[in-house]
Order: C-alpha cells, then sequence, then structure tokens
C-alpha cells in the first residue's frame, strides 16, 4: 500500500502524505469538492482535480495489484512460476506489463504452435534454438510421421518453425520493445476508402494522400481519420518501422553464432514478428492514439463547460428571450428577475413574411409594458438577421437604454423538449419554452444550464466519437465543481441544480424540493437535517455548500461550514465584531489586521480554514463568478463588409479546440484566432490563453468576404497594446 502512495505521490509532484489522507477521506465516503473545500488542512490544499486525479491513480493501482495477484496464482496452479518471474510480475507498473509476462502462460485457442507440439515437434524446435551444426533436413526426417500428419521434411521444418515463432512473440521483453518502436517509428498512412466518393464536399480531403509520424500526429486529426474510416471514405494504414525490428528479433535467435539453421530462424525471427507481433503493436498503437485523442477531446471540452458555467449571471434583470427562426416566426418570452415567466409571444420581422413593423411595435409594447432592461437572441438559425431588427428597435425605445446579448443557445431545443421542460412549461410549445431558456441564460447561466445534457452545450468537438461513459463522467465532475464552488441558494434552486450538491442524490434533492414546498422555505441549515434520507453524512458533505438568505443565521448565507461556527464566533467576539456586522469595512479593517498564524492557534483550526472563514466574513454570499468579465452588451449590429483589416474589436470566445479558438465578434460567423496568433509567445495549448465565454481584444487579421470568413489575431498590430 506504500508502495502505491509513493508512485502517485512521485508521479503528481506531491507528498506521500497528501497521498494517504486523500485516499483515507474518500474511503470514508467524503465527495471530493467536500474535501477541496473543507478538509485543506489535510490535503495541504489540493484542489478538485489533484484530488480527482489521486482517486483514480489509485483505483488503476489496485487494479493493478489485483491482477498482479491474479497472474502470480494462475501460473503458480500451472507449477511454472518461478522466483525470477515473480519478480518481474511484482516490479510491474503497468497493467500490460503484467499481461506481457501472463502471455506464455495463458490459455491460448488452437494455434498453429499448439497444432504443431501436438504432432510432437516441440524437440525438434527445441533443437533449433540451441543452434545446431547438424543438417537440419536430416533432423526433420526423423520427426516424419503419416499417422501425425508430418509428411514431407517441409512439414516438420514448418511445424517446428511455427513453434519457435509462438515462443519469440510470447517473450515479454521483445513485445516491449517492438511496441516502444512501433509508438516512436511507425507512420500513419491514410489513403481514400471504398466510400470516397460520397465525401462531395471533400470533408476528409486533406486526409486522401496523407502521412504523418505516429509520434507526431495531434489529437483532433487522429479523431477526425477515425471518423473517416468508420465512414468508409477513408482507409488508414500502419506502416511500422520493420527494417529496425526484425534484425534485432533475428540476434535475438541467433545470438552472433554460426548454426546450420540460420535461414530457418531468420524465417522464424520473420514470421514472429509480421504474423505474431506486428499486428498486435499495430493494434494498440491505434488504440493509444485514439485514447490520447479522446482523453485531450474530453479533457477541452471539460475545460469549455466549465468556463460556459461560470459565466457571471446578470442579477435583478427582466429579461426579453428571443428563439430566433425565418418561415416559423421569432419565439418571444418576458422573464422577470426571479426566472418567473411574465409573457409569451410570437413575431415574424425575419423572410419570408417580413412583418417587420408589427414586430418592432409588439417588442416596444413589451419593453414598456414590462421594463426590460435586456434582450437575450439566442445564436441558431436567423440569429444575426434577429439581432438586425432589435439593433435598430431599442433605438426607438425613449428615455432609457436597452440593450441585446448574444446568448450561445446549445442545448436549449434538447432542454425545451425533456419531459423536464414539459413538467415545469406543461402549457407551452417547444420553441416557447426554448425562449425561456435563453432568457434565463443570460440570468443565470449555471443554473439554466444544468438542465441540459452537457454533452449538448455546444462547446466540445468530436464528442460523439469518444467513449460516452468517460465524457459522460469528466463533464458530470466538472458541473459538481463549478456548483460546489459558487454554492447554491437552497430556497431557490431545482432540483436538477441541488443534485450537483456534494453528498446529495437525485432522491434527495427531490425530497428537499419536497420538503421546501411543505415548509414554505429554509431558515436555518439545521432544517436541513429534517429532509427525509439526508442523513448525518449527507448534511455534512452539503451543509457548506447550501446557502440560505435572510435567514436565521447569518452564517448560514456563507460558505462557512457549520462545523466552523464556534470557532467562527470565537474570532468575531476576539475583534470586537458581532454577526450583524459581518461584510461591514469594520470588519475587514480588523480582520486585514490579524495574525493568521497566531490567530489559527488561539481558535485551534488550521490556518487554510481560517482564511476561507476570514474571506467569508468580508464578503458574505460572494459569488465566484462576479470576478468574470460580464457578457457584451450591445445597442447595434455589425456586418462583415463593416470589418478592416487592423480593425480592433472586442468578442466573446465562443469555442476553444486544439488549433485555436473562435470568438464572437458579432458578424454572422465567428472568426477564428489561430493557436499561432493567440500571444506573441509560445502557446502550447490555445486553452493556456483563454476559456469560454472570455471577453477578449482582438484585430481583424484576415477576410475572405464571399466565404464569411474571418481571420483574427490577439496579438496587438506594431505600436499597439
Amino acid at each position: 500500500m506504500d508502495d502505491i502512495f509513493l508512485h502517485i505521490a512521485r508521479d503528481m509532484a506531491i507528498s506521500e502524505k497528501q497521498v494517504e489522507r486523500v485516499i483515507g477521506l474518500l474511503e470514508k465516503e467524503n465527495t471530493i469538492p467536500f474535501i477541496a473545500r473543507y478538509r485543506k488542512e489535510m490535503t495541504g490544499g489540493l484542489d478538485e482535480v489533484q484530488i480527482e486525479r489521486i482517486r483514480d491513480a489509485y483505483t488503476y493501482h489496485q487494479q493493478l495489484e489485483r491482477r498482479k495477484e491474479e497472474v502470480i496464482n494462475r501460473i503458480g496452479e500451472l507449477d511454472k512460476l518461478d522466483e525470477s518471474l515473480k519478480k518481474k510480475i511484482i516490479r510491474a507498473s503497468k497493467l500490460q506489463e503484467v499481461e506481457d509476462l501472463y502471455r506464455p502462460y495463458r490459455q491460448k485457442r488452437r494455434t498453429r504452435a499448439s497444432a504443431a507440439k501436438e504432432k510432437g515437434l516441440e524437440p525438434f524446435a527445441d533443437w533449433l534454438m540451441h543452434l545446431p551444426k547438424d543438417s537440419v533436413q536430416e533432423r526433420a526426417a526423423s520427426f516424419l510421421s503419416e499417422e501425425k500428419g508430418i509428411s514431407t521434411i517441409e512439414d516438420a521444418i514448418q511445424g517446428a518453425q511455427d513453434i519457435v515463432a509462438e515462443r519469440l512473440a510470447d517473450r515479454a521483453d521483445l513485445r516491449a520493445f517492438v511496441r516502444e518502436k512501433t509508438f516512436g517509428l511507425a507512420v500513419i498512412q491514410v489513403r481514400p476508402g471504398k466510400n470516397a466518393a460520397r465525401d462531395e464536399k471533400k470533408v476528409y480531403g486533406m486526409y486522401y494522400d496523407y502521412e504523418e509520424s505516429a509520434r507526431r500526429i495531434v489529437p483532433h486529426r487522429i479523431l477526425a481519420i477515425n471518423r473517416g474510416e468508420r465512414e468508409g471514405i477513408l482507409k488508414v494504414k500502419v506502416v511500422p518501422p520493420e527494417n529496425v525490428i526484425v534484425p534485432v528479433l533475428r540476434r535475438v535467435l541467433l545470438k552472433g553464432k554460426q548454426t546450420s539453421a540460420e535461414n530457418v530462424l531468420i524465417a522464424c525471427a520473420e514470421d514472429a514478428y509480421k504474423r505474431l507481433i506486428a499486428p498486435a503493436a499495430e493494434r494498440e498503437l491505434r488504440q493509444a492514439l485514439s485514447e490520447k485523442a479522446e482523453k485531450r477531446a474530453i479533457h477541452i471540452f471539460s475545460e469549455n463547460l466549465h468556463g460556459l458555467l461560470l459565466q457571471p449571471p446578470m442579477k435583478e434583470k427582466t429579461v426579453l428571450g428571443i428563439d430566433p427562426a425565418y418561415r416559423t416566426g421569432c419565439k418571444l418570452a418576458v422573464v422577470d428577475p426571479t426566472g418567473k415567466v411574465l409573457d409569451i409571444s410570437l413575431i415574424y420581422p425575419t423572410p419570408p413574411r417580413s412583418e417587420v413593423e408589427a414586430a418592432r411595435r409588439k417588442v416596444l409594447s413589451l419593453i414598456e409594458k414590462y421594463g426590460i432592461d435586456m434582450i437575450a437572441i439566442g445564436n441558431g438559425t436567423a440569429s444575426r438577421e434577429t439581432e438586425a431588427f432589435i439593433a435598430e428597435t431599442i433605438k426607438k425605445v425613449r428615455g432609457r437604454t436597452v440593450y441585446y446579448v448574444i446568448v450561445n443557445e446549445a442545448g436549449a431545443s434538447v432542454y425545451s423538449a425533456s419531459p423536464l421542460a414539459r413538467e415545469e412549461f406543461p402549457d407551452l410549445h417547444v420553441e416557447e419554452r426554448s425562449a425561456v431558456s435563453i432568457a434565463r441564460r443570460l440570468q443565470d447561466p449555471l443554473a439554466e444550464l444544468v438542465k441540459v445534457d452537457p454533452k449538448s452545450v455546444g462547446v466540445g468537438e468530436y464528442q460523439h466519437d469518444v467513449s460516452q461513459k468517460n465524457l459522460n463522467e469528466s463533464l458530470r465532475f466538472v458541473v459538481e465543481t463549478v456548483v460546489n464552488r459558487v454554492g447554491v441558494n437552497v430556497n431557490t434552486a431545482s432540483p436538477e441544480l441541488l443534485q450537483y450538491v456534494a453528498g446529495l442524490s437525485k432522491t434527495v434533492a427531490g425530497n428537499v424540493i419536497a420538503e421546501r414546498a411543505k415548509r414554505g422555505r429554509f431558515k436555518s441549515r439545521e432544517e436541513f437535517k429534517e429532509v427525509p434520507r439526508l442523513g448525518s453524512r449527507a448534511f455534512e458533505q452539503s451543509a457548506g455548500f447550501l446557502r440560505i438568505s435572510g435567514g436565521t443565521h447569518p452564517l448560514d448565507n456563507t460558505a462557512i461550514h457549520p462545523e466552523s461556527y464556534p470557532e467562527t464566533e470565537k474570532l468575531l467576539k476576539k475583534i470586537n465584531c458581532n454577526f450583524g456586522m459581518i461584510g461591514s469595512d469594520e470588519v475587514k479593517q480588523r480582520l486585514g489586521q490579524l495574525d493568521m498564524k497566531r490567530t489559527a492557534v488561539e481558535l485551534s483550526i488550521g490556518e487554510p480554514t481560517l482564511r476561507d472563514i476570514v474571506e467569508a466574513l468580508i464578503r458574505p454570499g460572494r459569488d465566484p463568478r462576479e470576478n468574470v468579465k460580464k457578457p457584451l452588451l450591445k445597442t447595434d449590429v455589425l456586418k462583415i463588409e463593416d470589418l478592416r483589416e487592423g480593425m480592433r474589436l472586442e468578442g466573446t470566445v465562443r469555442n476553444v479546440v486544439d488549433f485555436g479558438a473562435f470568438v464572437d465578434i458579432g458578424v454572422k460567423q465567428d472568426g477564428l484566432v489561430h493557436i499561432s496568433k493567440l500571444s506573441g509567445r509560445f502557446v502550447r495549448h490555445p486553452l493556456d490563453v483563454v476559456r469560454v465565454g472570455q471577453i477578449v481584444t482582438v484585430w481583424v487579421d484576415g477576410l475572405d468576404i464571399d466565404k464569411g470568413r474571418v481571420s483574427l489575431t490577439m496579438i496587438p498590430p506594431e505600436g499597439l497594446s
């Protein structure tokens, strides 16, 4: 066990004690958000991602140790386990190494070698491997047997070759060598496949005559090639470094000595490689490349989702949500600051009906009637035409300024057609529910986006080409992390939001809603204990993440955990303040003068916990999303024809991919900032520079108006900064 902790610690560059404590906390059924937030003293301040890595590494090592034990026992049962082999198995650090060592002893399906053994040719194979000087032909003749089906000398030699080839192919060290050389030196060769004619738009055109080193090929190309291969449009071949590998296998058999069996053994080496080792190594290479590419794609999707969920809420705003369309018209939904639907309507400002004036009167009347502050326009079909209409319309509002925002509506249609949306709005049509969702996404992106399957939020690439299980697990982890970092107002939260709170299952989240409906609202965290099936463990894990605004205890609206209330009261007493002063300048000033080390000792708590308590007392109810720049508020529309090279613009990052970032600058198509244009310094990956939802300054780098393409740069032109 200590070896596992040490291995993980070294791999992650942390202490063995940190690993041991994290595993101990996880084994006691503590959740990752709870450990990251409320057990910092024990973990040394590890965050959620680091804790998840420790958990996953520990799970892998447990599986590895179990497999080692199984393999040792099975080889032992065959009475073929010697001390040297046992040590090799015990020292193995990967499952693949264990399987390679077990391979010679694993029961195989019938092979050419096993058939040759049944014919009694194993002694002949042994003789060949001892590098004889005598005639191979004469020795082969001694094994001829009509009864056993060995009619000719060639039959005998072939059978012995099959046995030698399999022995060579079963050697763990040689398989590791071939794997290493294949992974390092092989070339991926791509050509048109049998269905290439179907690729009329030449989506895969760049891969029709494509070759690249397997070691250098980037993840998004691997996924594109895999997809093209599945569709039959591409044909993929691994070109291995045969000229490097086969000579080594020959040397292993010949050992640098002269033998009459040289030609036979050379044939064995080539057969072992081409028939038995190479196909497996090539499959493993393709699988490893695909797994690496999938892992990267899932990571990018997760990071993009993280940025999207942390978009700042537009609080206390009445919003008009618009789901744009052409033929069926634009659906409107007016939503008050609490998310309540005030009005539903329909207008036709876009072709084919183009009833612009009637639509304008309707929008202006809604703005006047409900005091609308902002208009949220979905970025789907007819978005830019609707934007142009709204930009002209809000110019006619007198006495105040109304802004509009383009909102990423990906997944809104999925939500609006879901059982959840039908239950929430049984009397609304699908498109009307979508307009409500678009409005609410502006008001509180997190609260609305948790209602949507994370895969449907439109911030990934190749999400349908990766392991759906791994993708779902990763995206759920992201949502849980963000929800618990932000905290949840238990008196307004939906069950979909509550189920992501640490310690709460879907059932318990539903019970919280039912209890809230029964009592009206929760007045204190202590009342959570009365929720059915929310036991002491669930309360401990969830309480700090659930907030109560205007409750009976002021600390219930902070991130301070109830277990730390006594120490918090002592701290307030120490600085001569009371609960009513929380968040005041006076409290901030007095807490700023604390000697953290000495105070932590006096209160018998850890310094990290004390710092978190101080932060919560200075800024109670703080939302970490407040640190993120607000969405770009617009009053006028921009056309691609208005752009000029070198023009400076503000934009919103809509998606981040391996090769760059797509930025919404207000024209019909998002502009691309290539990875080489993200910064004046070297950028390893776009995520090191930008995040989804980030507001960035860009300059127009290139224009293709006919194709509607805009190239952008984040590197200021000469003389600007």
